[in-house]
């Protein structure tokens, strides 16, 4: 029978403590083997949390599926800043370049619904009209509106 472990982890620093040992260990399987593959799985998530399953098969093979944080954390990691406005509307926190918003997308790829990287990039933008973030300077209805009229295409042209 398959069992599926759920967890949160930090992103890179996953441990043999919980939530993830006492999970694993009665399954009998390798636990420092998961966990350095989970380690390596969201190294490129460093200081967020990261949603992760383990699934054990009978033959104790194991693969891991690796969630993506919420955009609003990947937003904040790119602008290094620890929260959003309190009044997004008459406070900025950060600005985001065009190219972080790309990597923000990519990032992004397995937990949208978006079809090509532009449609992905005004998501992650949307999402940062109530953080207070603007994006090329800027606010973000307007950034959406560029790249509508195909202002950054020559970045947004590609596939997520």
């Amino acid at each position: 029978m398959v069992k599926m472990i759920e967890a949160l982890v930090p992103g890179g620093k996953a441990t043999p403590g919980p939530p993830l040992g006492p999970a694993l260990g009665p399954l009998g399987i390798n636990v420092k083997a998961v966990i350095d593959k989970i380690n390596d799985s969201t190294k490129d998530f460093d200081g967020m949390q990261v949603p992760v399953k383990v699934i054990v098969e009978d033959n104790k093979s194991f693969r891991i599926e690796v969630g993506t944080p919420p955009a609003s954390a990947l937003i904040l990691k790119e602008i290094k800043a620890e929260k959003g406005a309190g009044t997004p509307n008459t406070q900025t926190v950060g600005n985001l370049t065009i190219d972080q918003v790309v990597r923000i997308a990519r990032m992004k790829k397995t937990g949208t619904l978006a079809k090509s990287l532009k449609a992905c990039a005004n998501e992650i933008i949307g999402t940062c009209t109530t953080m207070g973030v603007t994006v090329e300077g800027m606010k973000p209805k307007d950034a959406i509106a560029a790249v509508k009229s195909g202002k950054f295409d020559s970045v947004l042209s590609g596939t997520l």
